[in-house]
């Protein structure tokens, strides 16, 4: 949880800002912290992602605020003068500059932000803050979430032990750079600004820009991490041998919240991982990857366990990337569906056990280099659209 690494806090209450449940949650540090993030590239960017940008410019941070039930984006000035106040209350709450304060806000686009129920709430929040808290936190940021995601981890740093906590919230809207996310980090590791964004931007590329549920980036997407240096252990200077122990862990973290955020995704039912392989380059393994992943015909196929190649292939041959499909084979699971870019004989039954496993495998072999990519992505169903149909209602 959240919460797990020395020196963190947190408090989640009922703003009101969404029916019957906890919608606000305030994260503190006993201290300031090492703080890094990365943010949407979405060009209608929401005010607490500006709000937020600025702040971490610094490399510091102390505290992050969260809402849900209000995008706070598309809110001109106005909005960005609320978050600014979000993170003034935080400040007073937790006893830090406003400049230290991480905003961050989720529900829906083009409506201001109520903030004397804000405002009540972050006060509030400030006088529960608690260890304890971390899982009630990690509730209170949920939107469609059915569930909450969290993610705790013990690792070793110069002999000492080293805690990495995260949660996230996330289901539809999921695409990469980033996707309607946010995800947060702790960890009691002592570790520099600089190398903490290495650390984190590397760690989100294997993780939540690799996931993808309906193709949809969002106004407010956002990664953060603070690092409270609470444990004791030696502090991480440089890329040494610290540095890649702390990176495979955050990116370990990172990728169990991505794989929780598919399986959570509006209306899902089924995970499928599509892995390119034999590829000229990482970026036209991803691009097909994506491609495939996103496909409306390849997730309707996928969630009507319908093992039909033909999506798979035609959805790579649009990818944008120069493709020699008379060296195209496809795979189902283990079944080798077709060669050459045209069908070889298979079991159609077996193909079909393919299309039930968990997750379900689908792989594209190029024959045309060695790199590869890969994206994880869960099945269109009737759910997501009755999820989206009546969001705002």
């Amino acid at each position: 949880m959240i919460t797990f690494p020395r020196g963190f806090k947190a408090a989640a209450v009922a703003a009101g800002l969404k029916p019957d449940r906890d919608d606000l949650a305030l994260l503190a540090a006993d201290r300031s912290c090492a703080a890094a993030g990365v943010f949407t590239r979405n060009l209608a960017t929401a005010a607490p992602v500006v709000v937020s940008r600025e702040h971490l410019r610094s490399g510091r941070a102390r505290a992050v605020v969260v809402n849900a039930g209000c995008a706070n984006a598309a809110t001109g000035e106005g909005g960005l003068r609320d978050a600014r106040e979000m993170a003034a209350a935080a400040a007073a709450a937790v006893g830090c500059p406003a400049g230290e304060v991480v905003v961050a806000s989720t529900g829906v686009i083009g409506v201001p932000l109520p903030m004397d129920k804000v405002r009540t709430g972050i006060a509030a929040a400030g006088r529960g803050l608690s260890v304890e808290g971390g899982s009630a936190a990690a509730r209170a940021i949920l939107t469609t979430d059915t569930k909450p995601k969290e993610v705790a981890l013990d690792l070793d740093l110069g002999g000492r032990p080293v805690r990495l906590g995260a949660m996230a919230k996330g289901a539809g809207m999921i695409a990469p750079n980033l996707a309607t996310m946010l995800a947060f980090f702790t960890t009691d590791a002592d570790i520099a600004p600089g190398l903490l964004q290495r650390a984190l931007r590397e760690a989100v590329g294997e993780s939540l820009n690799r996931i993808t549920v309906d193709g949809d980036t969002s106004t407010n997407d956002m990664a953060v991490i603070l690092a409270s240096g609470a444990s004791g252990a030696p502090p991480v200077q440089d890329e040494g041998p610290a540095f890649t122990v702390f990176q495979a862990a955050l990116t370990e973290a990172s990728q169990r919240l991505a794989e929780m955020i598919v399986r959570d995704g509006e209306g899902a039912a089924r995970v499928a991982r599509v892995l390119v392989e034999g590829a000229r380059s990482a970026d036209d393994a991803q691009r097909i990857a994506r491609t495939v992943a996103e496909s409306p015909l390849v997730k309707t196929a996928l969630h009507g366990g319908d093992p039909n190649w033909g999506r798979l292939l035609a959805a790579a041959g649009r990818a944008g990337v120069e493709i020699d499909m008379s060296r195209l084979d496809i795979f189902i699971g283990d079944v080798w569906v077709a060669e050459g870019g045209a069908a070889r004989a298979y079991d159609e039954a077996v193909a079909a056990a393919a299309m039930r496993e968990d997750p379900v495998r689908f792989r594209l072999r190029l024959q045309a280099g060695s790199a590869q990519g890969s994206f994880l992505t869960c099945d269109l169903t009737h759910g997501y659209v009755d999820i989206n149909a009546h969001y705002r209602s």
